[in-house]
């Protein structure tokens, strides 16, 4: 193994105060202990916080046995992975990406990240010029089905874009489907986004967003807690879903199945105490048939951008009222709308029925009724009243609003 010892030396290129990096020496044993323990590993989490990490890697570079809770064949596993790992060349391999490695203690390392517990990344390695930190304190979480719909596609798109409009970073897992269409809003809209890999992060997965994950990178930022040069493998993704979950302040599920990726991350921030929101879909549809089952739960539906930022936003950032169109009847004070209303559509009445009908006396319902006949709404036929046929279309179509 090759590896600087624990010289308490910062590491050159790293930005900000020297107060807020870790030394180099705990750097490189995170970046050692990173390619031997595998994400989410609750056990080596637990060994990191009651160890640290100079001592979990002396004892896996020596003989002397295994740590606490771990069998001979885990060990012998972890044994033989601690020969092959090179720090010093996962670091140049990562510079060559344009790659750095953000760990706990560092002043770019996310607080909220904390809250995975034993299970909180050994370090992160991060492509893009933006502060992870920073960005994690005002984003949101889009996730949802690879082999989305149309609809699906569209929605997540536009919540990107939305939410990027209003000042969130949308974070993502790069993925096709739902992933792709969020991540491609947001950067359509010249906004931030954050697509964490389940990957070395110096790789593009799947290769068809090789263009993408390149784009991201520049204008946004790349994560991941897998070495440089890593391949993805379905417990890793399922593992990557809790970082995503972490990271924001909440998650948005656009089209799942009851079995699907995207319901972990939901779930996950659901265990972390962050907002768990749904977008809602047909329901003859199986994708949406997993996010129906969160909204029957704890998750809140939304529909938009603005309804999202209400909800894990700072007080204030209120989504507007929803109501349908106006209409014109809509303007009639409250006494005009009954006698209108007690109008019949198809025939004509005298105006004591049409009295009886609103309510009120015959005075005032003679009175209602000019006025009504002023605007358009009745026409006099004699001794009685009724609509015109601009009324009726009014009326008919207020009526199937109810």
């Amino acid at each position: 193994m090759s590896r600087a010892a624990g010289t308490g030396e910062e590491e050159p290129g790293d930005e900000g105060p020297a107060s807020h990096r870790v030394p180099t020496g705990e750097r490189l044993d995170r970046i050692f202990l990173a390619r031997v323990v595998e994400p989410g590993d609750e056990l080596g989490g637990r060994w990191l916080r009651e160890l640290g990490a100079r001592a979990v890697v002396r004892r896996l570079t020596r003989d002397d046995g295994p740590l606490p809770g771990a069998s001979e064949r885990r060990w012998a596993g972890l044994r033989a992975r601690a020969r092959r790992a090179d720090p010093e060349q996962d670091l140049a391999q990562a510079g060559q990406a344009g790659a750095r490695f953000v760990c706990p203690g560092d002043g770019e390392w996310p607080g909220q990240l904390d809250d995975l517990g034993d299970t909180r990344p050994i370090g992160l390695w991060v492509r893009g010029r933006a502060n992870l930190r920073m960005w994690a304190l005002r984003s949101v979480a889009v996730v949802g089905a690879r082999a989305c719909t149309e609809y699906g596609a569209h929605m997540a798109a536009v919540l990107g874009a939305g939410l990027a409009e209003r000042g969130w970073v949308v974070v993502s897992g790069g993925a096709y489907g739902v992933d792709a269409a969020a991540h491609r809003g947001a950067l359509g809209a010249g906004g931030a986004t954050v697509a964490v890999l389940a990957c070395g992060v110096d790789r593009s997965y799947p290769r068809g967003h090789t263009e993408l994950i390149g784009r991201i990178a520049e204008q946004g930022l790349v994560v991941g807690e897998l070495p440089p040069g890593e391949h993805p493998t379905p417990s890793r993704f399922i593992l990557r879903n809790r970082v995503i979950a972490a990271l924001t302040r909440g998650t948005v599920v656009v089209e799942a199945a009851y079995r699907s990726g995207a319901l972990a991350t939901a779930r996950a921030a659901q265990r972390l105490g962050r907002f768990t929101m749904g977008v809602p879909g047909p329901a003859t549809s199986g994708l949406s048939a997993g996010v129906h089952e969160l909204l029957r739960g704890d998750a809140v539906l939304v529909t938009d951008a603005a309804e999202i930022a209400e909800l894990v936003g700072e007080m204030g950032e209120l989504a507007p009222d929803r109501r349908g169109p106006v209409l014109p009847r809509d303007l009639l004070d409250p006494e005009a709308r009954h006698v209108l209303a007690a109008v019949p559509a198809r025939r004509t009445a005298a105006a004591g029925e049409i009295a009886r009908g609103a309510g009120t006396t015959l005075d005032d319902a003679v009175g209602r009724l000019y006025e009504l006949r002023s605007l358009g709404y009745v026409e006099r036929h004699g001794d009685g009243w009724k609509l015109t046929r601009q009324a009726m279309i009014s009326v008919s179509s207020d009526r199937g609003r109810c």
